[in-house]
Parts: C-alpha cells; sequence; structure tokens
C-alpha cells in the first residue's frame, strides 16, 4: 500500500509525538495532518518518564536544555517505592547498573552470596543512581566513564501538556497541517474495510492512506469503527480507577518519583519546578471512590491548584494494534497502569517500529503483522514487569495486597521467577523495554533473592569480595558528595520563572 498522506486523529502528547517524528522521517514524501478536537481535554498525568525520552526528542535535534525550560520539568534518576513489600520497607529502582562484575561474573551474584551471609548491605548501597537520588543529588553522567561503577541515566519529570505543545510547534514548523475540529463521522469502504475518510464536524471531509488512532480511552477508529477489541488483564493488574490533582511545589525537589504503597493500591508523587503531580490508583473492587479520593488529598502537601480528576481504565492491549490501515498508538492501543512510567515510552516504542520498518512510503501484510507481533510481545513483557510488583508483596494488612500475592500469573513471567530463584539467572529477551538491572532492582527490593549463585564466586576469598564491596561504596559516596543538590542543578542548569498557578 502506497501511503502518499498520514492523519494523525487526536492531538495530546501521542498525537503530536507521532506527528513531529513522522514528519521528520518522511519530510516532504508524505503529507502529514493532524486533527484536534478542542473539545477533548488532555488526560495529563504522564508526567514521569523513563530514559527513552530524552533519546526520542534528541532524535529530533531537541537538547535537554531546552526541552527541561519549555516543560519546566526536573530530573529522575529513578523511582522510590515505599512499604510495597510490607510496611517500612523502601528501595530505589535506577536507571542504571550495579556495582562491577568480577572476573566475567555478573555483581549480583556477588552480592546474593554476600548479603546472605550478612557481608553485603541492600543493593542500592552499590548504585550511584540511588546514591545520587537518595542524598537528593544529581549530576550529568559522564561521557566518558571511568567504570561501570560510573555509569548512570536518568529521564525527565515535565508537564505533559507543556511538552505536546513543544511537539507541536516543531511538527507545525516542519509542515504537518493542523486541523482544530472534531471528528464526527468516521467512514469505511465498503469493499476493502479500510478507513477512507474521517469526516469533521463541520462537514468536511479528510482523507488519507494511513491513519493513526490517538484519541485515547475513547479509540474512535481502532475500536468504535474497525472493532478491534482489548485483551483485558485487569486479572493481573487489577487496579481500574485513578484520581490526579495537582498542588503548590516547595524548594524540595526529590530527583525520583515516589510511588506509596496504599490501602488498595498505590500513590504517585512527581516533583516539577512549578507544582507537584501527585495521584491515586487503586482497585474500586477494594476501595470506594471517596475513600480513595480521601486518601490521596490527606496525602497533600501543598494546597490544591486543580480538582481532583478521576479515570477509569482497564489494564490491557489491543488484540492487534495495526488493523486496515489503521495504527493505534497510546492510549487507544491500550493501557498499563503508570506504575514504571511506560506511557510515554510505548508511545516512542511504537513509532520507532513505524519508522525501522516503514523504509519507503509504503507498507505490505508483512510489516502489518510484524508490526502486532513485536507490540504484542512488548506489551506482554512490560505487563509482566509490572505484575512483578505486585505479586512479590508480602503485605498482611489488606484484602487487596493479598489476593495480588496469591494470584496466578502468566507463565513468562513464572519463568523468569524460578529461573532467578534457582541459579540467579535473569533472562532478557528482544522487546523488553526493562532490561536486567530493573529486573534485579524489584527482586532486591522485594527481598525475591535467588538459592544458587554462580559457581566461580566461591572461588574468590570472601575478604577479598567484601573488601571490594566496601571500596565500591566508598567510591561511589565520594563521587555523590561533590554532586551539587537537585534543585541548585536545575536552579543553574534549566529553571524558568515559575508563574503562581493560583491567580
Amino acid at each position: 500500500m502506497r501511503i502518499k498522506k498520514i492523519v494523525v486523529a487526536g492531538g495530546g502528547t501521542a498525537g503530536w509525538m507521532v506527528a513531529a517524528s513522522l514528519k521528520k522521517h518522511f519530510g516532504d514524501l508524505v503529507e502529514l495532518s493532524l486533527i484536534e478536537s478542542p473539545e477533548v481535554g488532555r488526560i495529563g498525568v504522564g508526567e514521569a518518564t523513563i530514559p527513552t525520552i530524552r533519546r526520542f526528542y534528541q532524535s529530533l535535534g531537541m537538547r535537554d536544555v531546552d526541552v527541561m525550560r519549555a516543560t519546566q520539568a526536573t530530573c529522575k534518576l529513578g523511582i522510590q517505592f515505599n512499604d510495597w513489600h510490607s510496611n517500612g520497607s523502601s528501595f530505589i529502582h535506577p536507571f542504571g547498573l550495579y556495582g562491577q562484575n568480577i572476573d566475567g561474573v555478573d555483581f549480583h551474584h556477588y552480592w546474593a552470596k554476600m548479603f546472605k551471609q550478612g557481608l553485603a548491605s541492600q543493593l542500592g548501597d552499590y548504585s550511584l543512581g540511588v546514591t545520587l537520588a537518595s542524598n537528593n543529588k544529581f549530576t550529568l553522567p559522564s561521557t566518558n566513564p571511568p567504570s561501570s561503577l560510573s555509569v548512570f541515566d536518568w529521564a525527565l519529570h515535565m508537564d505533559a501538556a507543556l511538552f505536546a505543545d513543544h511537539m507541536a510547534t516543531f511538527a507545525k514548523a516542519r509542515g504537518v497541517d493542523h486541523i482544530c475540529a472534531t471528528i464526527a463521522q468516521v467512514n469505511t469502504d465498503n469493499n476493502t474495510g479500510n478507513i477512507s475518510s474521517l469526516t469533521l464536524d463541520s462537514g468536511a471531509p479528510v482523507t488519507a492512506d494511513l491513519f493513526i488512532d490517538c484519541t485515547g480511552f475513547k479509540a474512535l477508529l481502532i475500536e468504535k469503527t474497525l472493532g478491534v477489541q482489548l485483551e483485558d488483564w485487569s486479572h493481573w493488574l487489577p487496579c481500574d480507577s485513578a484520581w490526579a490533582v495537582q498542588t503548590r511545589g516547595d524548594n524540595t525537589l526529590p530527583p525520583y518519583t515516589r510511588v506509596d504503597a496504599k490501602q488498595a493500591g498505590w500513590q504517585w508523587n512527581i516533583p516539577l519546578q512549578h507544582r507537584v503531580g501527585k495521584g491515586q490508583v487503586y482497585c474500586s473492587k477494594y476501595q470506594t471512590d471517596q475513600s480513595a479520593l480521601d486518601e490521596l488529598l490527606q496525602s497533600a502537601d501543598g494546597s490544591l491548584l486543580t480538582e481532583p480528576k478521576q479515570l477509569r481504565f482497564t489494564a490491557g492491549r489491543r488484540k492487534i494494534s495495526w488493523s486496515k490501515n489503521c495504527i493505534a498508538i497510546g492510549l487507544a492501543a491500550g493501557f498499563l497502569e503508570p506504575l514504571e512510567s511506560t506511557s510515554i515510552a510505548l508511545v516512542e516504542t511504537a513509532i520507532e517500529k513505524i519508522k525501522t520498518m516503514l523504509t519507503s512510503p509504503s507498507y505490505s501484510d508483512a510489516i502489518v503483522n510484524e508490526f502486532n507481533q513485536t507490540t504484542a510481545l512488548e506489551y506482554e513483557r512490560v505487563r509482566d514487569f509490572l505484575i512483578l510488583h505486585y505479586k512479590l508483596n508480602r503485605r498482611e494488612d489488606s484484602d487487596f495486597w493479598k489476593s495480588c500475592a496469591a494470584m496466578t500469573i502468566p507463565d513468562s513471567l513464572q519463568h523468569k521467577l524460578e529461573l532467578f530463584r534457582s541459579s540467579g539467572y535473569i533472562v532478557n529477551y528482544r522487546w523488553e523495554m526493562f532490561h536486567q538491572p530493573s529486573w534485579l532492582a524489584i527482586f532486591a527490593g522485594f527481598n525475591y533473592l535467588p538459592n544458587n549463585y554462580h559457581m566461580r564466586v566461591d572461588q574468590i576469598n570472601e575478604q577479598s569480595v567484601a573488601a571490594g564491596l566496601t571500596k565500591m561504596k566508598v567510591a561511589l559516596s565520594s563521587s555523590v558528595a561533590n554532586a551539587p543538590d537537585h534543585s541548585e542543578f536545575i536552579r543553574d542548569y534549566c529553571a524558568v520563572e515559575v508563574v503562581d498557578e493560583a491567580h
């Protein structure tokens, strides 16, 4: 199928990311339009990201400092999980490596042996990302790190609405046609079943060869028109509701997202330069809407800048993301709760797959099938990583958490658990968003440790290993000692004048 024109249905973060990136990819070979309804508000809760966001906008020629100023962003070194394993527990999932490998054997094998014997401290003590985050410090990574101990990555906490605006400015400057209108009707070809055109509320038709559905939970094209249903994963990820609110910030800018386990779900806390994003994700089977809202408001440190907004959702993915001449991206393609900040990342990877597979402005059935297969695998592997956070909990204080610990999990996740438990081996597949260090962070944070470790670990004297671990911690402490506080870094690097949103 030859592509002469692409229409993106829906704006927001997903729509404008698609428009900006595909316009740069195809240039003048393809005409590109985006239809954005003035009546549709933005969800606006996807404000925490993972490091891939930086690669995405850098591929468009954008610099970190410019994007951070445009979105009033702060830095994110990882996610702090509080009370997830049990009440009082806390650990950080960083973007980076742990320790240093010894004699070709992964660090965590040495750490697992020594930790069980009381000769090593918590895993995070051997991570530069964790050490920086726990001390509220930030510095840019070395462009030429002297060792693996110096390797870490970072992402952004950003205003998603401002990021969408930034992408829109870029896209429109490069020729994307912005149509401000509401889609009144989606029309299909009687012979092929393809989408033939979109009728706007003005009555004007908009035609295209390829349509990108970024209409959010409505899934106006992929589901309402083409009938592609959602594969429901709520039996594994039972949270189905959320409250979101914005509060006034202060000078405290932790360089990490905080997620606190609650009665029937969890809360997020995302610090931006000009405000704090807070929200409560919960399972309506175990908590009422009012109780969840009360729990969220009781934890709000600053005064409210917005009225609480409620969201309803079902965890899952489209059975296929590319149907006929329509590709669903973002919330139209599926939803996995924002526990590990994957919503925007899944938009990025969908765009990347399109660009990788469409080496020319045309597509075939083979490309469609490959896109659907890889998208399915990617969603399933993110799903398994999220389920892991619930399955490994050992909380006894609520029926919600006990039911999560007792649930039957997908065979793919069970296989990974058994591999790690039996040998310390962490398997990584293609199309995985989270790699070995991330799985290790969750395993260790939930005290899920291997029964065995690599046999070569016993070939090195324990005192030598213990001394090496101590040396690593000292080196990290030394590195962090001279790093600026995160708030100081933001002030000097990318601070913008904060407007009082209450007035």
